[in-house]
């Protein structure tokens, strides 16, 4: 069965796969695989049922972790006996953490507000491990995702068998019994003990450095610095990898030698110490990837010497072993991509890699093999890449390895053993630190370096690696001029297809963006004949104390519709129209204006605009974006339809809802009207204008307040669907009932109710759908 496991682990996936996701697409890949088993790869028939159990096993693992992955608590039950399992996480004012209730044997996410600076203080140094504690409160259920594509929390902490959040009122540790720890808990304890000691011993680069590549922990990052690692590509060397952990252990056996120890001591020292340290790391799909898959080939040489287990087959294996226990793994994107650059890399290592005997030009090889292998995952969970990864990882992959990884080890035992550090090696290693981190940032910011493409759907997913695929084995059979040319051109159409398809897309789309109490309306046509956004959304900002902030709040613009727009593979926007000065409907412009780029703003003709609006005023200026005023009889047209503008009068004076500007267009078949905030005062001016308006789809004003959609509006527009953009529960009150009374007669689309709702046109005609429930037409 040598040099097998490779077919057996790809018959594992698709028992999980067809468990997990659709039965009839991934079942008759099974049968396809199968046959091509058997015609080209020469399988017997004991080999071809050996790889049908497989299958099977691996489907029924998958059926099992499907039918108990859901909670089985009660929304009533509040009060909870609970075993703390992970370090704590201390953000701002808040305090998280992953708890065992004892009683209903179940994980769950503990959540409690910190009350105060020097209970925050407090909470951080306190190890929760080794206590039993009763605590009462009301159980949530995690966020769901809103919006396509975007991240959904519910299904994240599902795929971690946690179902439910408890909100607590009092102190975590207030009623607390003393439990005996076992071997697990220990572990973790020093893990927390040793981030926490990171954290008090040196300065914050270097504990944040250390903690990442010693523990495997990076909440102590700054969050602008992770998010220029991600930018450039090289996230994973934040992460413990198989390379790091063979270069320990590397070090560790080398040690052992030359102090005396034998191999074989060593080996087994080494089988005992890789779990233990897969825990101190923290766990994560690629520390225990490359743990489990070092243990296994440790084991063979110790007791099976007879037996020999090539990197494939143990990679194989290890994967097998890994999905078995916890098939929901396979849905984690660090598991894709650890997995999927490791097998390339293997599989390269024998054919590809060998020709390049050069360091440099082997680790251009090696990186540009990886980004090959990671390419589909990174666009599917990410929706972008970047062209500088390569050069990066040619910079930081040996800066890793040879200084920071053994350096900071090295730091850290020095501060263990003596209790302080030289200042000279603090001093070396911060500058090292600031000049990596600073130039990772002016990578980072070259746009033209990233590509997006949107998220693929699976007819994209296969090409992509039906791509890749015959671009391995031309690369593989050798480069000659024919298959360098073969090579390069599959390599342009790989990063060019998923472009020109949403580019030739013939399906136009209107949706309104799910951003809480605010408005974002994404308007696009296909073929390019116009991209328009009608505000951003914003996140209401509220002065508090400076302990309570968050290291990365959550912003509406960055962290919903960029990301939102980046999912449907929209990097330009020819129309950024801002109805009105109020934070919730342009607050979100300057992530946009950062991430986007924008052709012209358009905002409304005021007398006096508000200070965000001036802020994006001279910030559009800065960029060189057009800023045009508008005001009633202004227009534009593009090839598909023509938009005008109702309201206001040109230098408004007066309520700056009472001035949003109000737009009436066609598109797709459909008369809209887009009104922002625009109050009843706003709408009767409109009226008088205009007596014989007639919609078909009107986006309700001022998130369905009473101050807006009077009954005269309504009955002489005569909408047959209505829009209503509101955050859930939220605070004011929206929409109210009269409002919701006087459109009773059109069908109502809420976001706080049906998430973002899009009309999808082709031509004249179209559909209408949301992201939580099905719309019947």
């Amino acid at each position: 069965m040598n040099d097998k496991y490779f077919y057996f682990a790809i018959a594992a996936l698709f028992g999980v796969s067809t468990s997990l996701f659709s039965f009839l697409p991934f079942f008759l890949f099974t049968i396809i695989y199968l046959f091509l088993l058997y015609r080209y790869k020469k399988f017997t028939n004991s080999q071809l049922v050996f790889v049908i159990c497989i299958f099977i096993t691996f489907f029924l693992t998958g059926q099992h972790a499907v039918t108990n992955n859901k909670t089985k608590l009660s929304d009533s039950i509040s009060t909870f006996y609970l075993q703390y399992t992970e370090n704590t996480k201390v953000d701002g004012d808040l305090l998280q953490v992953t708890a065992l209730d004892r009683k209903n044997k179940e994980k769950l996410l503990i959540r409690y507000k910190i009350k105060s600076e020097e209970e925050k203080e407090e909470l951080k140094d306190t190890n929760f491990y080794g206590r039993l504690c009763q605590v009462t409160g009301q159980l949530t259920d995690p966020s769901i995702a809103k919006n396509p594509n975007a991240f959904n929390y519910s299904k994240y902490l599902a795929s971690k068998q946690v179902y439910k959040i408890v909100e607590i009122e009092n102190h975590p540790l207030k009623k607390c019994s003393v439990v005996k720890s076992t071997p697990l808990t220990k572990i973790k304890e020093i893990r927390f003990k040793g981030i926490h000691y990171l954290e008090k011993s040196f300065p914050p680069e270097i504990a944040a450095l250390s903690a990442a590549l010693i523990f495997g922990d990076r909440s102590m990052f700054n969050p602008d610095i992770l998010m220029d690692y991600q930018r450039t590509g090289i996230v994973h060397l934040l992460a413990i990898s198989g390379l790091h952990v063979s270069l320990l252990i590397g070090m560790v056996f080398y040690l052992g030698i030359r102090i005396g120890l034998t191999r074989q001591f060593m080996m087994d020292f080494l089988l005992v110490i890789l779990p233990i340290y897969a825990i101190l790391t923290g766990a994560s799909p690629s520390v225990i990837r490359a743990v489990l898959m070092l243990f296994l080939v440790l084991f063979i040489l110790r007791w099976k010497k007879q037996l020999k287990l090539s990197p494939i087959d143990a990679i194989s294996l290890t994967l097998m072993t890994y999905v078995f226990f916890t098939p929901l793994i396979i849905l984690d994107a660090g598991f894709q991509l650890s997995f999927s650059v490791s097998f390339a890399i293997i599989l390269s290592s024998s054919s590809i890699l060998p020709r390049y005997q050069l360091i440099i030009s082997a680790m251009v090889v090696t990186s540009i093999i990886a980004q090959l292998a990671a390419l589909p995952i990174l666009l599917y969970h990410f929706f972008e890449i970047s062209f500088i990864s390569i050069a990066a990882n040619l910079l930081y992959i040996p800066l890793f390895s040879f200084v920071f990884l053994p350096g900071l080890y090295l730091l850290f035992f020095i501060q263990l053993v003596f209790d302080n550090t030289p200042s000279i090696l603090i001093n070396i290693f911060m500058k090292i630190i600031t000049f990596a981190n600073g130039l990772i940032d002016q990578l980072a910011d070259i746009s033209f370096a990233q590509l997006v493409t949107g998220r693929p759907n699976w007819l994209n997913f296969i090409i992509y690696m039906l791509l890749i695929l015959i671009i391995f084995l031309l690369w593989e059979a050798g480069l000659q001029q024919k298959r360098q040319q073969k090579v390069i051109l599959l390599a342009i159409v790989l990063f060019t297809f998923q472009n020109v398809w949403n580019w030739a897309n013939p399906f136009g789309e209107v949706t309104m963006i799910d951003v809480g109490q605010g408005d974002s309306i994404l308007i696009h046509y296909p073929f390019g004949h116009g991209t328009y956004l009608i505000d951003t959304g914003g996140t209401i900002q509220f002065k508090e104390e400076e302990w309570k902030k968050s290291a990365n709040p959550f912003e509406v613009g960055r962290d919903v519709v960029v990301a939102f727009l980046k999912g449907r593979g929209i990097t330009k926007l020819d129309k950024l129209i801002l109805t009105h000065g109020d934070s919730d409907h342009i607050g979100g412009t300057f992530a946009i204006l950062k991430e986007i780029e924008v052709k012209q703003i358009i905002m409304p003709s005021v007398a006096e605009p508000s200070k965000t609006e001036l802020e994006i005023i001279q910030e559009a200026n800065k960029k060189g974006i057009q800023v045009v005023k508008v005001a009633e009889g202004s227009q534009w047209k593009n090839k598909k339809s023509q938009f005008y503008i109702l309201s206001p009068e040109k230098n408004y004076q007066g309520e700056r809802n009472s001035g949003s500007i109000a737009i009436m267009a066609n598109i797709g078949g459909l008369k809209w009207f887009f009104g922002g905030d625009l109050d009843q005062e706003g709408e009767e001016r409109i009226i008088k204008k205009y007596p014989n308006l007639n919609i078909d789809v009107l986006k309700a004003g001022h998130h369905g307040s009473k101050t807006s959609s009077s009954e005269i509006f309504i009955n002489n527009i005569k909408p047959s669907i209505s829009l209503i953009s509101v955050g859930e529960r939220n605070r004011y009150g929206h929409p109210h009932n009269e409002v919701l009374e006087q459109l009773s007669h059109t069908t109502i689309f809420r976001t706080d109710i049906y998430g973002a709702i899009t009309y999808r046109f082709y031509h004249e005609s179209g559909t209408f759908s949301s992201i939580l429930h099905k719309i019947k037409q």
